[in-house]
């Protein structure tokens, strides 16, 4: 508990509510991290710009990435008792899947930082709707984030974004669930208690997963963090406003806003920038709500813990409810 509320305190409550005056005084909380330095105009993919990304996403997410390390390792290391994690997590239909969400929104992690923390409750018995919504809901229901795009694109954007955010939250969780009914509880894998003292016990088996969780799960992370930021310019071609409002663009982002990765907030000064690029109101709210939900690199951290249909049920949900906001913003005159 000293190091989850210490930690999120530090990570994220604290400069968020800081930030929050930023962004009511400036409408902005800082640059696209898509865009090159000053140039204001997204890089070619290059070396270059695979690593310049990855070094811009790495120093934004990697204090809260630890934090996710810890806590999801800690879990698995039984530093809360497992019964705790599965009568809150372990319940199917909607009181697992409300369980799930309401818990993820003090947290608010991006996707990828919550992707530990996820493989961590699976082993401990969550659900997969419980574990759904944890993981959808820390980036989509995160109030600051909500805030943040208050202040920075307006109230309505706000609006329209938790109206999105909610169903994909515990709809797409709930949906996924009764689909994949037959699944239970990933099979616990947390180390035994026996031998030795208590205390020094528990302190191997948290070493031993925290160890455990890194190696499987960063490497494969950062060289997708790598080739996403290679590709940018193609991911985020910069269109005239008259031809960049149309279903096809729509859809297209709202499959790409799935697809890449962003630290957390990140989809405001996205937005904000792609819009200023001449980008249409359609494609920008797609994107406000794909962008933060899920990701490849945290799909793929995550999809040891769920069956593999798990992952394209919720893959295809966002791109879907991308695209239904971004027809709903263009049919409102965003």
């Amino acid at each position: 508990m000293v190091i989850l509320v210490g930690g999120l305190y530090s990570v994220k409550w604290h400069p968020y509510y800081l930030r929050s005056f930023v962004a009511a005084a400036h409408h902005s909380i800082g640059p696209s991290i898509l865009l090159s330095g000053d140039s204001k105009a997204i890089p070619s993919p290059s070396w270059g710009a695979a690593w310049a990304y990855a070094s811009a996403y790495g120093k934004a997410i990697w204090v809260a990435l630890v934090l996710g390390l810890l806590v999801g390792s800690g879990v698995q290391a039984a530093a809360v008792p497992p019964r705790w994690i599965e009568s809150l997590f372990g319940r199917r239909g909607i009181r697992g899947v409300a369980a799930g969400g309401l818990a993820a929104v003090p947290a608010m992690m991006c996707t990828c930082c919550t992707a530990p923390v996820v493989v961590g409750l699976r082993r401990a018995r969550s659900t997969v709707g419980s574990s759904l919504a944890f993981w959808l809901a820390n980036p989509l229901l995160n109030p600051a984030t909500i805030v943040f795009t208050g202040f920075v694109l307006g109230w309505n954007w706000a609006a329209l974004r938790l109206a999105f955010a909610l169903p994909v939250v515990f709809g797409l969780a709930y949906l996924t669930e009764r689909i994949v009914q037959g699944v239970g509880p990933s099979p616990a894998r947390l180390s035994e208690t026996s031998g030795n003292s208590e205390a020094d016990l528990f302190l191997l088996r948290w070493g031993r997963e925290l160890g455990r969780l890194s190696i499987r799960l960063l490497p494969e992370y950062a060289i997708i963090v790598l080739a996403l930021g290679a590709a940018r310019a193609w991911l985020f071609p910069t269109v005239p406003a008259a031809t960049g409002n149309d279903v096809l663009w729509i859809t297209a982002l709202a499959a790409v806003g799935t697809a890449f990765v962003i630290p957390t907030a990140g989809e405001v000064p996205i937005v904000q920038s792609l819009m200023a690029l001449g980008l249409g109101s359609g494609p920008a709210a797609a994107l406000l709500i794909t962008l933060p939900a899920i990701s490849v690199p945290s799909a793929v951290m995550v999809s040891r813990a769920f069956p593999r249909r798990v992952m394209w049920i919720v893959a295809t949900g966002v791109v879907l409810s991308g695209i239904a906001c971004g027809l709903v913003a263009k049919a409102l005159g965003f």
